[in-house]
């Protein structure tokens, strides 16, 4: 069980995490946030109710942060990870998992800027976990163990659905479920856009767009959903939307949102290249 959880760095994507924690339920009484400015840490504080430190007001406030925790979760850019990792090695607990919620930064990265041993969980989490709906996968490190792993799961478990990947699928997770709002929303756009071709208002467009993403969306969170007979089952034999279907299906629609994840999966694996070079 959880005594004390640590966010160094609580933007949006942390912020999330923390309410969906506290609406679940799961949230330990020991809560310390970590941002750097204080603004920042004073809206969290009285917000939330935890303890937050300003790294622009007090240097060493990650390092103060992690004393005494069990769950460190890593919210900053890739960029920083690595030195973050570094500055926190020595005050860390030794059995305390560091979770990490950054894309592209590879288990062996973390494991390296850590002692020896340190237990170390990759997370990829979607915006959706926002309104708790996300979707999160797990990678568990070389000294990560079921205790540790289960700890990185009830960080989650409130804000959608927890599931447990080798690290070589990272990069497709990002790809499918990490960017896959961004599709979403594309396609949401693409429709507006249609709408207003046909000569309705833009509002009107935006409504239409909007709404009818949503509520597809929400269909296929039904227990036991399935796109494909969702689709069937408003795609009638000779008609409308039979007629639009099969006009994306010409156009080769299903391989280029194939192409696109590819293309999202390959400049994930560049990032963590160059994360991995020299300086």
């Amino acid at each position: 069980m959880m005594k004390k959880i640590v966010f160094l760095g609580c933007g949006s994507m942390g912020e999330a995490i923390l309410s969906g924690m506290l609406a679940a339920g799961t949230l330990p009484s020991a809560v310390t946030v970590t941002v750097r400015r204080p603004e920042r840490a004073h809206e969290l504080a009285t917000r939330h109710g935890v303890t937050a430190l300003a790294s622009n007001e007090e240097p060493g406030a990650n390092a103060e942060a992690v004393a005494g925790a069990s769950v460190v979760i890593l919210g900053v850019k890739p960029v920083g990870i690595i030195d973050l990792c570094r500055e926190i090695a020595d005050a860390l607990p030794g059995d305390a998992v560091v979770v990490s919620v950054a894309a592209a930064v590879s288990l062996a990265q973390m494991e390296a800027a850590l002692h020896p041993g340190q237990p170390v969980v990759r997370s990829m989490p979607n915006t959706p976990l926002k309104v708790g709906r996300g979707v999160v996968a797990l990678s568990a490190g070389t000294a990560a163990d079921e205790h540790h792993l289960a700890a990185a799961h009830e960080i989650f478990d409130g804000s959608g659905v927890v599931l447990d990947v080798p690290e070589d699928q990272q990069n497709a997770v990002s790809a499918i479920s990490g960017s896959g709002p961004a599709y979403a929303f594309y396609l949401a756009e693409a429709m507006a856009a249609a709408a207003e071709g046909f000569g309705l208002s833009p509002q009107i467009a935006q409504i239409l767009a909007r709404e009818t993403v949503a509520g597809a969306g929400i269909m296929l969170a039904e227990p036991g959903a399935n796109a494909t007979e969702l689709r069937r089952a408003v795609t009638s034999p000779n008609g409308t939307t039979e007629q639009a279907i099969a006009s994306f299906d010409r156009d080769g629609l299903p391989a280029i949102i194939e192409t696109g994840a590819q293309a999202a999966a390959a400049r994930a694996a560049q990032i963590t290249a160059e994360l991995a070079a020299p300086n």
